[in-house]
């Protein structure tokens, strides 16, 4: 069956199946019109799919390492060869992303695979030094089972990349479950798995329903989350409850820090890209700004021009910024501008519905000054196009005030002077720094938070290891009697008063 985004389906690799539960429609925030249908997972639907999984896995898990990484290869030239012009649209329709976003997306998400594929060939195991002789001791990898990926919707199809490559190429099969705001555009992604073995991987759509029934179930023994910080911990709670491992990535409040040194055109515009990029939809968007005294007026001005440039409109049209994924997402944006202003914020530019665009989602690109520690938007993940800058004395000022936070994802540093950049590398709070050249990513780097913006890491060798453990193996390939082995001789004992002790 192919898939039609106007009637609700389930995936289980490589098929479509007509999806029977609670359906809804889809809508556009940009224009409020329908985009097609979606269907909450039925509980015989997910039973049906985990047992297919874990058939499918049993199987994949005996297959040798090369030719695992030669079909997650095959993988990755489906998505290098595939038109990915209507899922792009579908995208930008379901959730608002600029549609060359939506493409670049998609385009991206083949190295993740090609980087598994060989990393799992290279990694299965360890060799440990012996620690007697006529021994062979060492520790080898071997899959979970079947893993499951709870989705966002800002990055629905490069994030669950990540880790379902991550997880294939350990050996275990995925299910997927994807944000309800992006279950189309990732339903039709999944078509590029059709190298794969049939129900090695499948797309269930649905809300916290389907994910709990996912996570409780004793046939899935890992989970994969990214979203908000109460769901995280609802999810890591759940998933710890069965002893099962999780990656969770819940989202932040990121700081970035402009020095006294930092070309003020550079900083200004990799912020406006930090804070604005997917209408500020991005864990990793610049929320607060710390700008030393001696830059923040200049820098505060050159901000807000490159704000009043941005193109304010449908992803599929010419435009920088779309609508945010809904209105409650921006009613959450606007609460927080509003409770900034009444405690003394003062709005350099934006802070308001754009007046031609009152139809969909949208909010104008937002620069706050004045801003103090006690205000919400200083406290909460904002989430949408606003970031607030802080005057601050000095560099040792920033510091302290960037780590003043409960979050701990990413952490940007504009400055020429190289002492600087080492100190803030160091001394940030966060799982990432990126000092002038803020929101890039590595597949052979760690990806991921601390303290309430996390467990786990994505992408890297670490990125494998919630989706694998450890077996511990000792060979003795040439059997002798061990003189700690049952009867103890004699004189292992000590005497006093007639009472042997051990």
């Amino acid at each position: 069956m192919s898939f039609d985004p106007g009637t609700p389906h389930y995936f289980l690799n490589p098929h479509f199946a007509a999806a029977h539960g609670p359906g809804h429609d889809v809508i556009d925030p940009g224009n409020l019109l329908p985009v097609g249908r979606i269907a909450e997972s039925t509980s015989d639907e997910i039973t049906s799919v985990i047992t297919a999984v874990n058939a499918a896995q049993r199987k994949w898990k005996a297959v040798d390492a090369k030719s695992r990484a030669k079909l997650l290869h095959e993988v990755a030239n489906a998505i290098e060869r595939a038109d990915f012009r209507h899922c792009a649209e579908l995208m930008t329709r379901e959730m608002g992303k600029p549609y060359p976003e939506a493409i670049g997306e998609l385009a991206n998400c083949a190295p993740v695979f090609r980087y598994y594929a060989e990393m799992a060939r290279d990694d299965a195991g360890k060799v440990a030094g012996t620690t007697q002789a006529g021994s062979f001791q060492f520790a080898r990898y071997e899959p979970l089972g079947v893993s499951v990926h709870i989705m966002p919707f800002n990055f629905p199809v490069l994030l669950m990349c990540w880790t379902v490559a991550a997880s294939l190429a350990c050996g275990n099969g995925c299910i997927v479950k994807p944000a309800p705001a992006t279950s189309l555009s990732t339903l039709e992604f999944m078509k590029v798995f059709s190298a794969l073995p049939d129900g090695l991987i499948a797309c269930l759509p649905g809300g916290a329903a389907v994910a709990e029934a996912l996570i409780a179930s004793p046939q899935t023994h890992a989970v994969a989350f990214t979203g908000s910080v109460a769901a995280g911990k609802a999810v890591a709670v759940a998933a710890a409850s069965n002893l099962k491992p999780a990656v969770i990535e819940a989202g932040g409040s990121d700081p970035m820090i402009i020095c006294a040194s930092a070309p003020v055109d550079i900083a200004a515009a990799g912020a406006a890209t930090a804070a604005f990029h997917l209408s500020g939809q991005v864990c990793t968007s610049a929320e607060r700004i710390y700008a030393v005294d001696a830059v923040h007026d200049s820098f505060v001005a050159a901000l807000a021009e490159r704000a009043r440039q941005l193109r304010i409109g449908h992803g599929l049209g010419r435009s920088e910024i779309g609508p945010l994924v809904s209105e409650a997402a921006r009613g959450r944006v606007m609460r927080l501008v509003e409770d900034a202003r009444a405690k003394g914020a003062r709005v350099v530019t934006g802070g308001r519905i754009p007046p031609e665009h009152e139809r969909g989602w949208f909010y104008e690109p937002t620069v706050l000054t004045n801003v103090t520690s006690d205000m919400a938007i200083m406290r909460e993940e904002c989430f949408g196009p606003v970031v607030a800058v802080c005057r601050v004395t000095d560099f040792e000022q920033a510091i302290t005030a960037a780590n003043d936070s409960a979050f701990g994802l990413g952490a940007s540093v504009f400055t020429t002077v190289l002492e600087e950049a080492m100190e803030a590398a160091e001394r940030l709070e966060s799982g990432m720094v990126w000092v002038n050249n803020p929101l890039i990513d590595n597949d052979a780097l760690p990806f991921g938070g601390w303290k309430n913006s996390g467990l786990g890491r994505e992408l890297s060798r670490q990125g494998m290891d919630a989706f694998r453990r450890s077996k511990m193996v000792i060979i003795d390939h040439k059997p002798v009697l061990q003189d700690w082995w049952y009867p103890y001789p004699d004189d292992w004992f000590h005497d006093t008063g007639g009472r042997k002790h051990v």
